[in-house]
């Protein structure tokens, strides 16, 4: 089952880049929000998530801060081989 993936970023933001990078390397497709420009994104990210800090990720509404690894690997239940 596919999760909804979304990904809190802003431009110049280089563990932006790595997250993104990471998704893609593991074909998942994710949302991207750019807190500089949709301020409904930054809020939600602000506010619902309490996280202050890009990357953001939300998996399945599970809330991960700047590229934890371990974490994203096991809520995307990808293997490391």
């Amino acid at each position: 089952m596919k999760k909804k993936v979304e990904v809190y970023t802003q431009p110049e933001c280089p563990p932006c880049k790595v997250v993104k990078q990471f998704l893609e390397h593991h074909s998942i497709p994710f949302e991207e929000y750019d807190v500089t420009k949709d301020m409904k994104a930054r809020s939600r990210m602000i506010h619902e998530f309490q996280s202050y800090s890009t990357p953001t990720i939300s998996v399945d509404g599970e809330i991960v801060t700047d590229f934890d690894l371990k974490k994203l690997t096991e809520l995307l239940q990808i293997s490391e081989d």
